[in-house]
């Protein structure tokens, strides 16, 4: 049966440099569920290890975690690649790490901490999670589709590492599968600026960074179940399954 779902799909951790150390998986959870959110997306920046942990975190609480990462392209525009398994995932995370050069400062980025479902950190991350990778935009998309995930073009109407900002236009054919606005301006406000836009599909996400900024930008998505099959549909308008505006 058709179902309202509450979703947030774009979550960070404190795997991300410039979020907040007690982005740690299990208070993640933790404030997933008092908001009343059904599905969230870790999307941490080019990295996905604390991804298991949240997911062990979500385990018989009735909240699902769709694996996810932040891509930044070589044109510095940011990408959200969401998946429904970590074994999808896990190649367009080898191929980021073998076009993310450098290595981080942590005094000038932020700590990158992975952190285990019982609050422990297992180290810290020496790569520059907070650089872009030498990937082109169109070859981060095509990569994504190839591995069954769905490719969003992250906070589109913020100028900086938004494509709009970045390049000024979406390149024709580059087939997204939706793009996401933030909180501030919301899906009514983004149809309104961007109506050139209306043949894509709109998510709004909180791009949370801090614990408290979780589920303050929700996508209500109709579908089946919490599956990304059912994800795609809507956003597709397919069969009874879409994205409430």
């Amino acid at each position: 049966m058709i179902r309202e779902f509450r979703c947030d799909f774009h979550v960070h951790t404190c795997l991300s440099p410039c979020a907040d150390l007690d982005m740690y998986p299990r208070a993640v959870v933790s404030m997933a569920l008092a908001r009343r959110l059904d599905i969230i997306a870790i999307c941490d920046h080019n990295a996905s290890e604390n991804i298991p942990y949240v997911i062990k975190c979500a385990e018989g609480t009735g909240l699902t975690v769709f694996p996810g990462m932040e891509v930044t392209s070589s044109e510095e525009v940011h990408v959200l690649a969401l998946f429904d398994r970590l074994e999808n995932l896990g190649p367009l995370q080898d191929l980021v790490y073998r076009h993310l050069p450098g290595k981080n400062d942590e005094d000038a980025f932020g700590c990158q901490a992975v952190v285990n479902e019982h609050d422990e950190v297992e180290g810290l991350s020496e790569r520059l999670l907070i650089g872009a990778t030498g990937l082109p935009l169109e070859r981060i998309v095509g990569e994504i589709h190839a591995l069954g995930g769905l490719a969003v073009a992250a906070h589109i109407d913020r100028e900086s590492f938004g494509i709009l900002g970045q390049l000024g236009f979406i390149p024709e054919g580059l087939p997204l599968d939706a793009l996401e606005v933030t909180r501030r301006l919301g899906l009514a406000g983004a149809r309104r600026r961007y109506p050139e836009l209306a043949r894509f599909a709109f998510i709004e996400s909180s791009d949370s960074h801090i614990i408290t900024d979780i589920g303050t930008g929700v996508t209500r998505v109709l579908m089946e179940a919490p599956l990304l099959s059912e994800l795609k549909l809507a956003l597709e308008k397919k069969d009874g399954r879409r994205i409430l505006e």
